[in-house]
């Protein structure tokens, strides 16, 4: 079983109508019987067509439903105001694109609304994790399908997590992670239902697109799809640490310079895969590969990245974030009750500029209003607001705090063009 990255072009639509099923029918129509899509963007936007990237799964006997199934919402439920926070991995995002720089974004929108949804990426700091109360942790895939329509999150009080852990020759290692979790058992109270240790076959490695996008390639899945399907039912989350194999001039690279954060691309190919087929919430964090790297002293970093400096194991995030992630429901029947959060309930979705991917794309087609940070800068080249949106479904903004005034006027019920000046005159028609 091997996940990896696939690159595609694909013509252009006119207008940019109907998106959604064209990328769907001519991925589908190009991918052998033995691929399974299981991740999917849009890295530019040119003459030639749409440049996409797609995560695939090959070598499975296990099926999931398709990433590009859609169940349009047929309302808007106003009685709360959720907002949707998405910066994907790997893009260099200038916010929330390297070790959970975002946290202070995720803070101040989740102030401005009841209920803020975001994924690992954007509040995952190494051993820090400091999301507010009202924020919901969900793994990236599962938010893609809460915006596609086709599954509803149920609030939790507590999850049973099923730790997962790559077996180290360095014993040290796993003896820190062991005393992570159990740290977390004694702590906060985390109901741990006991650690796996992976085989050597398990292998994660990093790799870049041709855009520069972090991803990476996994083998010898198989051993892990099994232990999680022999213990169905015993746990309701997943957290996995394992080694991601790196070119060193790479690693010296990022913490010199903070560029693409390396790790997140494969973490998120691994993590959509187990969530996707198992249904569960599932968060990765990555495990040193030696003694020489953890004891490395790289001096005075970046803020962005100064998390990863001060952390042993890089595991409490997850465990934090797992604890209470919300349990995906699937059942087409009861997705619409009033005591779960589907897609009828996201009031809007914020994201960087120029980022095209399913969550976007399926805002656009439940007519969700969808706010464009310009100021996050990142290496997508994709025009939004070339996008067919509807009056009032589009935003684009220079900097979150703009974002969230943006966010207080949608959700005061005004036009946020009314609080600017000058204020045009209303247009008078004709009949």
């Amino acid at each position: 079983m091997r996940l990896y990255e696939k690159e595609i072009l694909i013509p252009l639509k006119r207008n940019n109508e109907e998106l959604l099923s064209h990328f769907r029918d001519y991925v589908l129509d190009h991918l052998s019987l033995d691929e399974i899509p299981i991740r999917f963007a849009v890295t530019r936007t040119d003459g030639q067509g749409y440049h996409c990237e797609l995560g695939i799964m090959s070598g499975s006997n296990y099926r999931m439903p398709s990433i590009f199934n859609f169940r349009e919402s047929d309302y808007e439920n106003n009685n709360k105001f959720n907002v949707v926070l998405i910066i994907p991995t790997g893009i260099d995002a200038l916010i929330g694109g390297h070790a959970g720089d975002a946290g202070p974004v995720s803070i101040l929108l989740a102030d401005s609304c009841d209920t803020l949804i975001t994924h690992p990426n954007v509040v995952n700091a190494s051993d820090i994790n400091e999301m507010t109360e009202n924020t919901l942790y969900v793994e990236g895939s599962v938010l893609s399908r809460l915006m596609m329509g086709t599954i509803g999150l149920q609030r939790v009080r507590a999850n049973r997590l099923e730790v997962i852990l790559d077996e180290h020759e360095d014993k040290s290692f796993m003896h820190a992670a062991i005393n992570s979790v159990n740290a977390a058992v004694a702590t906060w109270g985390l109901q741990s239902n006991g650690i796996l240790r992976l085989d050597s076959e398990f292998k994660m490695i990093s790799k870049y697109t041709s855009s520069g996008r972090a991803t990476g390639e996994i083998f010898g899945l198989e051993n892990v799809f099994l232990a999680l399907e022999s213990r169905r039912g015993r746990y309701d989350a997943v957290a996995l640490s394992s080694r991601i194999a790196l070119d060193p001039r790479i690693r010296e690279k990022y913490y010199h310079e903070a560029t693409v954060n390396p790790w997140g691309g494969a973490e998120a190919m691994l993590t959509h895969a187990i969530s996707s087929i198992f249904n569960v919430q599932t968060a990765h964090s990555p495990m040193e590969v030696s003694s020489e790297v953890q004891n490395a002293d790289f001096g005075i970093v970046d803020p962005r990245i100064a998390a990863e400096m001060v952390s042993t194991t890089y595991l409490h995030c997850i465990l934090k974030g797992l604890h209470r992630s919300p349990r995906i429901i699937t059942d087409p029947n009861i997705i619409n009750s009033r005591n779960l959060i589907n897609v009828s309930d996201i009031n809007c979705l914020v994201v960087p500029d120029n980022c095209v991917g399913l969550p976007t794309l399926a805002a656009l087609e439940q007519r969700i209003p969808v706010i464009s940070v310009e100021g996050n800068t990142n290496i997508m080249e994709n025009n939004l607001s070339e996008l067919p949106w509807g009056k009032g479904k589009f935003y684009k903004v220079k900097n979150y705090h703009e974002a969230v005034g943006v966010l207080c006027c949608l959700k005061a019920g005004i036009d946020p063009k009314t609080v600017r000046r000058p204020l045009g005159l209303t247009p008078i028609h004709k009949f």
